[in-house]
């Protein structure tokens, strides 16, 4: 295991940088930086979900995996060059959207990020994670990042779409459907 923090300030990032785990300092608004940084703000979000009383226990498990994956994926970002997720990583989470979604019934309209508390903290989740992708792709265009990273966050925010749909119904509030056809104020 590297080095343990019994410090937690530095004054290293006073003038504006950062160091990476491969001990290279750059910019704290680098891309990169950005990209791992986002994914960290993804999985505190999802510590925020796991948080809400609601949660079933299948869940908050599956939860708590991603959470551990999210940090293997930080520690990939920002150490250039450094592997942490798998292709059977992003396979687990496709066979966990399906195993979710089969049980839900299809959706003929778009939903509103609602649901009840557990259900908003999700849809909250998924759209920091939709984040964290668009800027890991960012990175990718100009530095070399694994594509099982960005599949990973891909298949993760739809993960938490469908696990949003899962926790509005089990919280009994149910999914609120947008309505395109309502009245516009005067």
């Amino acid at each position: 295991m590297g080095n343990r923090l019994s410090k937690i300030y530095t004054r290293t990032g006073d003038d504006g940088s950062t160091g990476l785990g491969d001990g290279s300092r750059v910019g704290k608004d680098s891309a990169r930086v950005t990209a791992y940084g986002t994914v960290d703000e993804a999985n505190s979000a999802i510590g925020v979900v796991l948080a809400a009383p609601q949660v079933p226990e299948d869940v908050a498990a599956l939860l708590t995996v991603i959470q551990h994956q999210l940090f293997d994926l930080g520690g990939e970002l920002c150490i250039p060059g450094h592997a942490a997720i798998t292709g059977e990583d992003v396979d687990a989470l496709e066979a966990r959207l399906d195993h979710y979604n089969d049980a839900l019934p299809p959706l003929k309209d778009f939903i509103l990020p609602a649901g009840g508390e557990a259900a908003a903290r999700c849809h909250l989740a998924r759209t920091i994670v939709r984040r964290a992708e668009r800027e890991t792709v960012t990175l990718a265009r100009h530095d070399a990042v694994r594509p099982e990273a960005i599949r990973y966050l891909n298949r993760l925010s739809d993960l938490l779409f469908v696990l949003a749909r899962v926790l509005a119904r089990a919280d009994g509030h149910g999914e609120v459907l947008w309505n395109h056809e309502r009245r516009r104020p005067v």
